[in-house]
């Protein structure tokens, strides 16, 4: 690697930039993207603009990994001049970067898990781009496609593996939660390290931080060096959250959709830690698929849990699911308060029955092909103010389609809140527009006061404006 050099910070219009840039530096990636042919790497440094632009603010978060701030306007305006190149030489591919995030940097050499995210990045969203979207090989039309389409970016990134064993439980959860909550999901991920678990998040700060800490420290006591931290991420959300510094395997998936998608069918147990409007967002994706018919065989097994401090959040959670979706519900999930070790336990006990199924279903323990998700959750949505506004949210309609209808609103106000190109369109054309009626109304806007008033997203809350408003429909 060059020895890259430094540039001093500087303070601006009130915006504090980083105390040190570095100007000029090549990386070379290790065991990712090391054997590719000549037309390969071709591709790769000639990629559209648009491709390219979309790897350079996925490239800027990674670097900024645990860096000075993390608001993602803040950091692309601090480096407004970072810019990524792909070079392709005789022995491989290189990257060189411009004015990149000091602290990505030890004595002139790039931290070698940034550089192993930086080449994850690379493959995933140009590299996977190249082979299967723009070859064609991918259908994204029919169900079963897409199923197949998550699969293959997963084993082109080595997350899915023949000789696997039931122990990866994910763990869903906001990025903006209180020192308690971090601190409560530490110890579950502990006590799950504990009982020999690997860990999955959605690779951000806070909840999804937290686990994988506590994991990293049970594995170390328990002399276990076979251990995985997977963070499945997308390029909106990658974009405006870095991953943590835990994490060792790390996949960009192309959307949301497949995204969640990748979550459950990589997963043997999910437990939801205390979180905003995303971590809303995964539960419908999630209840939407175990409240279908077609996968009442299906083991997999659900916890919410949080300190005893945050029993209030899943109990106005809960309420919320039984006034949507009727008391059944509650039948898909379990609430287990202040009790780390009763979590590792019960996940521990659940997961074990996973186990039995898949055996006797012939089923593969690192990929669920047999678990059923409706076409409507995995299709994209584009949150415009136009399909915000066409959202239905009524209770006169099949449990698993107000599902859907409930994943594609928190999905927008997702956007709204964290992603640049939402925040920008509620900037020019105002809030979404949500109709409904009844109890999901009335669910929906007192949850989401709730998660303003508790400081629940990543936004100053003294200059927070909503970026949705409630309309009840005639």
């Amino acid at each position: 690697m060059n020895i890259p050099e430094q540039v001093a910070g500087e303070t601006t219009g009130g915006s504090i930039t980083p105390p040190a840039r570095i100007a000029r530096a090549s990386v070379r990636p290790v065991q990712t993207l090391d054997l590719l042919t000549q037309r390969e790497m071709a591709s790769l440094a000639n990629a559209d603009a648009s491709l390219h632009e979309l790897f350079r603010r996925c490239a800027l978060a990674i670097l900024n990994t645990d860096g000075y701030v993390d608001d993602a306007r803040k950091v692309y305006e601090a480096y407004a001049d970072f810019d990524v190149r792909v070079i392709p030489e005789p022995r491989g591919l290189k990257l060189e970067l411009f004015n990149a995030p000091g602290e990505a940097f030890v004595d002139g050499k790039m931290i070698e898990g940034i550089r192993h995210h930086l080449f994850s990045a690379l493959r995933d969203i140009v590299y996977t781009e190249h082979k299967l979207a723009e070859q064609q090989t991918f259908d994204l039309i029919s169900s079963e496609g897409i199923t197949d389409a998550v699969f293959r970016i997963l084993r082109n990134a080595n997350v899915v593996r023949s000789n696997v064993q039931p122990r990866l439980v994910v763990c869903w959860g906001g990025h903006s939660i209180s020192r308690t909550e971090y601190d409560y999901s530490k110890t579950v991920g502990y006590s799950l390290g504990l009982r020999g678990f690997d860990i999955c998040t959605g690779c951000g700060p806070g909840a999804m931080k937290g686990p994988m800490k506590g994991a990293a420290i049970a594995h170390a006591k328990q002399l276990n060096r076979d251990t995985r931290y997977v963070g499945l991420s997308e390029p909106g959300i990658i974009a405006a959250e870095s991953p943590n510094a835990i994490v060792s395997e790390l996949v960009i998936m192309p959307d949301i959709e497949k995204r969640l998608e990748a979550f459950v069918r990589v997963a043997h147990g999910i437990l939801v830690f205390p979180g905003g409007v995303g971590t809303a967002e995964e539960i419908m994706f999630l209840l939407g698929i175990k409240m279908h018919p077609d996968n009442a065989h299906i083991e997999l097994p659900l916890i919410f849990t949080g300190p005893a401090e945050s029993a209030a959040y899943f109990a106005q959670i809960d309420a919320f699911l039984r006034d949507c979706l009727g008391e059944e519900v509650a039948k898909h999930y379990t609430i287990i308060n202040g009790d780390a070790a009763a979590v590792a336990r019960s996940m521990k006990a659940s997961i074990k029955a996973v186990r039995r199924q898949r055996i006797e279903q012939n089923e593969s323990f690192s990929y669920s092909w047999t678990m059923h998700i409706p076409k409507e959750l995995q299709q994209p949505f584009l949150p415009s103010h136009e399909n915000m506004a066409a959202l239905s949210l009524h209770r006169d309609q099949p449990s698993h389609q107000l599902v859907a209808e409930l994943r594609r609103a928190f999905s927008g106000i997702v956007a709204g809140n964290v992603k640049d190109f939402g925040v920008r369109a509620v900037e020019t054309h105002g809030p979404y527009q949500l109709h409904g009626s009844g109890e999901v109304v009335a669910g929906l806007s007192g949850l989401l006061e709730g998660f303003v008033r508790d400081g629940r997203m990543k936004i100053d809350p003294s200059t927070y404006r909503p970026c949705f408003e409630v309309a009840s429909s005639s």
